[in-house]
């Protein structure tokens, strides 16, 4: 068979298709301050700008230091733009300018710098992604300890927590990594000399940050990111070129993880292996069509994601060819596995994995792992809930029906057709039972057809040369089909279990959906986790740890059944699981006395909370299958959980800036609707105080008639925020009569007229019109509806009202020919506080009055709308109330 050509990596081709059009990045990374970075930077420049290349620095940070800004020499500068903050003006990266400008190579100096407030975005590494994504290269420096990975650790070891720090998917993203590095030494004496910081500053860093083993740690670091950043490239370009590995030019470990009980001896030994080669360790799973439901390596899998391995896990049917596949692919050099405990014929043959590894494997080095000492043999598991010795019972008795068969149809049909019948039993016993026992089946039908049907009979002797090859030709597909049938059989019932297990998920998910709230969300995730697991089940939120401690503290928020609640001992466990998010509790290696078992719930974010599980007495540890099924759970309920707090995050952001937006125009409307009234009334007080014996009658009547306009002024403000809150809290219970629209129309248009010394136009219609509504409110919302119209129009203006009916309901129209309201704010107009904007000049007024309008109607059944235009020269505003009609 001709073997197939290598062809190269989908994936790494479609990422290198994603940085088509993206500019390039360049990092200039620094093992710490002061070991020349943007001094490299800067050289290299100038050497691109001699070749002809368009350079321009768009910002690099000299710190006082005039060596630096002599290798600045003839560099094109962008100019700063400033923000102005606080009430000082700060410089930064133009961006906008370095877009316009599209240089070929743009310099960036300090990646991790935090823009000032105001910047389009907070950080400078997202001014770059935007520069690449415009297509422009951008050089840029950073130190190591800037990495957000390593900000921790660099913490640990120096004391100096960095605040500023740069994701590390945009260094692994960078098209070009150049290390900056020189000897702890030579740095500190730099130091010394006040070529990195002022000699104040320099004497404080040296007793700090810039001690010489913290220079090293700092040096190691930066020289495994830059290792493991060449190791990516290396096996990202053979990938890409479809090189079969491994390159030996550096060590990686691969652990094969296999369900077996050594499993978790291979991981811990590839670990090791791992450490001393200081390589980074992948855990690979082959999954086999054919492998028994019972066959889990999740445990050990998890282990290697513990001790920080890389698991990986395919589906194949040939496993030497999967294994070797998956380790070029990998460029691993070191490949690790168990002894496993194979079959008798594997052993006999040397079909072992192991066996195949060597022959093949011969670019690889191989460590074999021996079998745990004392480890117990495989218990095989119970099919269909029937017990161990149904199959070796049922395997006879099928033989002895076809042997009935054969009997009934014996000397109707050849002796040697017989032989056919007892094929069934065969198949029969591998399908339900496995391959030995349609071996047994096999081997009982040759000799109960030999015995009973083939001359001479009732004896095992064979007569002639046919009868031979009649015996050897059944034999042997009586063993191939035990074989071939019983793998098939087990592949089917495992295809058959996943298949319910993935539809379980399916619908889970669908109720995850569904969920109303939190509430119904954990209540559905211990109802999915009970129904897995067997037994009890609880779901445990965390609430934020309370002052002076560290960890958050699990709180049950829903069970099954709803009495089932752990004890104080199990609890003790759930808050260590909490605190270290790893499993904890019964049938763990914390805390295993506890009735509980609590697994977390992982997101990107950290904990979203625990699942707690209590199986009945008789109940053993869960099943292969059922343990998947609870893993996948997790993901999933994890995913809804963080959903829904996300959900909550932005319902709440929602409402703060909802009531942020009120305060807002609640603080404007006082500052303006009650210090204009204020001054009036003020300012006619003082002056008939002061000159009131000299004015005129006529002058003092109107001060003393300002004074009480505008105080009926502010108690109409005041009276409009008292009903606003009324409205607000649902305290409005109308009364119901019947009320005479036309009449309740008239009577408010009459006394809005004098107000304004205007007139309204009225059509109160032919047909009296009295619905059951509450007097006192329906003449609020109609003095209201008309203030608002005449105040809007012209003073020459027209003002309109009318009632009627339209089907059902009857409609009091109000309609001005003022400038009318924008079609983008006519859904707005009934919110409080809000005003649009008709004309250049504000009328004075709280901005309550439609919203209070809006509450009254919606209070008493009713229904309001606002129409603009309402003029066929496109001028004016309508509103219409409508109310159920009497």
């Amino acid at each position: 068979m001709t073997e197939e050509p290598a062809r190269p990596d989908p994936d790494v081709l479609l990422a290198l298709a994603r940085r088509e059009g993206r500019g390039r990045l360049k990092v200039f990374l620094g093992a710490a301050p002061g070991v020349g970075k943007t001094m490299e930077m800067l050289s290299e420049a100038r050497r691109r700008r001699a070749g002809g290349a368009d350079v321009l620095i768009g910002i690099v940070e000299t710190h006082g230091r005039t060596e630096t800004q002599a290798a600045i020499g003839e560099l094109p500068i962008l100019p700063r733009t400033r923000i102005p903050y606080r009430g000082q003006t700060l410089e930064e990266f133009d961006l906008d300018g370095a877009l316009a400008r599209r240089p070929a190579i743009l310099l960036l100096d300090e990646l991790a710098h935090s823009n000032a407030p105001g910047s389009r975005h907070p950080k400078r590494w997202q001014d770059v992604e935007e520069l690449r994504e415009a297509g422009i290269e951008v050089w840029t420096t950073m130190n190591v300890q800037h990495l957000e990975s390593l900000s921790e650790a660099v913490a640990r070891i120096t004391g100096v927590r960095v605040t500023e720090t740069v994701p590390d998917r945009v260094l692994a993203e960078a098209d070009a990594v150049e290390l900056i590095d020189i000897p702890p030494a030579e740095l500190i004496e730099r130091m010394r000399q006040g070529r990195i910081y002022r000699p104040d500053q320099a004497s404080r860093a040296l007793r700090g940050f810039f001690r010489e083993g913290n220079l090293a740690a700092l040096r190691e670091m930066a020289l495994r990111r830059t290792a493991d950043r060449v190791d990516a490239d290396v096996t990202g370009y053979m990938r890409a070129n479809a090189i079969a590995g491994p390159w030996p030019a550096g060590d990686r470990v691969m652990a094969l993880v296999g369900a077996d009980p050594s499993a978790e001896m291979v991981v811990r030994e590839a670990r090791r292996v791992a450490d001393a080669l200081k390589a980074p360790l992948v855990a690979l799973h082959v999954e086999q069509p054919t492998a028994a439901l019972d066959a889990d390596a999740g445990t050990a899998l998890r282990l290697a994601e513990r001790l920080g391995a890389t698991a990986e896990t395919v589906v194949a049917a040939d496993l030497p060819t999967a294994i070797l596949r998956e380790a070029r692919a990998r460029n691993a050099t070191h490949l690790v596995i168990g002894r496993g405990q194979p079959g008798w014929w594997r052993r006999l043959t040397g079909r072992t994995l192991s066996a195949a590894l060597l022959r093949q494997a011969t670019d690889f080095t191989l460590h074999l792992v021996p079998a745990p000492a004392g480890a117990p043999r495989p218990v095989p598991p119970e099919r269909h809930g029937l017990p161990p010795w149904t199959g070796w019972a049922a395997t006879p008795a099928l033989v002895a029906a076809a042997t009935a068969v054969g009997l009934a149809f014996d000397g109707v049909v050849p002796e040697g057709a017989l032989g056919m019948v007892y094929l069934v039993p065969i198949v029969a016993a591998a399908v339900g039972f496995g391959p030995v026992q349609g071996a047994l089946a096999a081997a009982f039908s040759f000799l109960a057809w030999n015995f009973l049907f083939l001359p001479p009979r009732y004896t095992l002797a064979i007569a002639g040369p046919q009868d031979v090859v009649g015996v050897v030709v059944f034999a042997l597909v009586a063993l191939l089909l035990a074989g071939t049938t019983g793998g098939l059989g087990r592949s089917v019932r495992a295809a058959r279990a996943r298949m319910l297990g993935l539809r379980r998920l399916v619908e889970f998910s669908r109720r995850l959906g569904a969920a109303g709230d939190k509430g119904d969300l954990v209540q559905a995730i211990a109802e999915e986790a009970s129904r897995i697991a067997g037994g009890s089940a609880c779901v445990l939120l965390l609430l934020p740890p309370l002052p002076g401690e560290s960890a958050p503290e699990p709180v049950l928020r829903a069970s099954v059944p709803v009495e089932a609640e752990p004890d104080e001992a199990s609890m003790a466990a759930a808050r260590w699981a909490a605190a270290n998010r790893r499993a904890a509790g019964r049938g763990t290696d914390t805390l295993p006395s506890a009735a509980w078992q609590f697994r977390p719930m992982r997101t990107a974010r950290g904990l979203a909370g625990l699942v707690g599980l209590r199986a009945s007495e008789e109940a053993g540890p869960l099943d292969g299958e059922a343990d998947r099924a609870l893993d996948a759970l997790l993901d999933q309920a994890a995913v809804a959980l963080e959903r829904a707090e996300l959900m909550e995050e932005r319902a709440r952001g929602e409402a703060r800036a909802e009531t942020e937006a009120l305060r807002t125009a609640l603080l404007t409307s006082l500052g303006h609707d009650l210090k204009t009234p204020l001054t009036s009334i003020r300012g006619a007080v003082a002056t008939l105080r002061t000159a009131g014996t000299t004015l005129s009658e006529a002058t003092r009547a109107d001060l003393l008639a300002t004074a009480e306009e505008e105080t009926e002024r502010l108690s109409r403000w005041i009276a409009n925020i008292l009903d606003m809150v009324r409205i607000e809290n649902r305290q409005i219970a109308p009364r119901r009569e019947e009320v005479d629209l036309a009449e309740a129309l008239e009577t408010a248009a009459g006394r809005s007229a004098r107000g304004h010394d205007r007139e309204i136009a009225l059509d109160l219609g032919s047909r009296p019109i009295a619905p059951r509504l509450d007097p006192a409110l329906l003449d609020q919302v109609l003095a209201n509806l008309l203030d608002n119209a005449l105040k809007f129009s012209a003073p020459d203006g027209r003002v309109a009202a009318r009632v009627g009916r339209e089907g059902p309901e009857v409609v009091i129209v109000i309609e001005d020919d003022g400038p009318g309201i924008p079609r983008e704010d006519l859904h707005r107009v009934f919110d409080p506080f809000f005003r649009a904007t008709r004309t250049d000049r504000v009328a004075a007024g709280s901005g309550l009055g439609l919203a209070i309008c809006r509450g009254l109607v919606q209070a008493m059944g009713g229904r309001i709308a606002a129409e603009s235009p309402a003029t066929p020269d496109g001028r004016g505003t309508r509103m219409v109330v409508r109310f159920p009609g009497a």
